[in-house]
């Protein structure tokens, strides 16, 4: 029977050896790794490939750390767009039925509304002034297809652009909607609509 340290050497050299470099145990228990030039090369791409991923991640942290200390509201909400018809125009189809809600990262900073793809993203999808919004009021509330009751407000901006927010926690629903209406100095209507749909 070989000696213990042998053993557990041999199998730490097993357990850290990179896939696909050849290793060869030796008599003793011991092992070594042999490497060609071409090996030797490709970990070294491979090495600077991870510290170029870790570079981007450093700097993914530092972007959520200074949205986390600056803004003043954020979080998921599940957002879809609508835009309201101009005039002469026929008014838009009645798609409440479609269930087209994609989560969203909003951030309340300085003057603007950013929507995010994610939180970690270093730049927003989409922007928006707080002087161009005209109106934020609530939607009636609906249920999913799993049955849970969900939460809407809505942002209208003076181009026509309608953001229709929700979300199933009705606190950060009535955050989100007071916060802008405060923000946006416009009228609070405090009564949440009593009709529901389902989507």
């Amino acid at each position: 029977m070989p000696p213990v340290g042998n053993i557990k050497a041999s199998f730490m050299l097993k357990l850290f050896t990179l896939r696909g470099l050849p290793w060869s145990p030796i008599k003793d228990g011991k092992g070594k790794v042999e490497l060609t030039p071409a090996e030797i090369e490709s970990l070294r791409s491979e090495l600077a490939d991870i510290e170029d991923r870790e570079a981007q991640l450093k700097a993914k942290l530092q972007n959520i750390d200074e949205i986390l200390r600056s803004a003043r509201l954020y979080g998921y909400l599940f957002i879809r767009k609508r835009w309201a018809a101009l005039p002469g125009e026929t008014e838009p189809i009645d798609d409440t039925d479609v269930d087209d809600w994609l989560p969203r990262f909003l951030v309340l900073h300085g003057e603007c509304l950013f929507l995010y793809l994610f939180c970690t993203d270093l730049s927003p999808q989409d922007s928006t002034l707080l002087s161009d919004i005209v109106e934020v009021d609530r939607l009636p509330s609906f249920k999913r297809e799993d049955g849970e009751m969900w939460y809407a407000f809505y942002i209208l901006t003076r181009h026509g652009l309608r953001y229709e927010c929700s979300s199933s926690s009705k606190i950060q629903v009535n955050s989100w909607l007071l916060t802008l209406q405060n923000e946006c100095k416009l009228e609070c209507n405090t009564s949440a609509p009593n009709d529901s749909t389902k989507i």
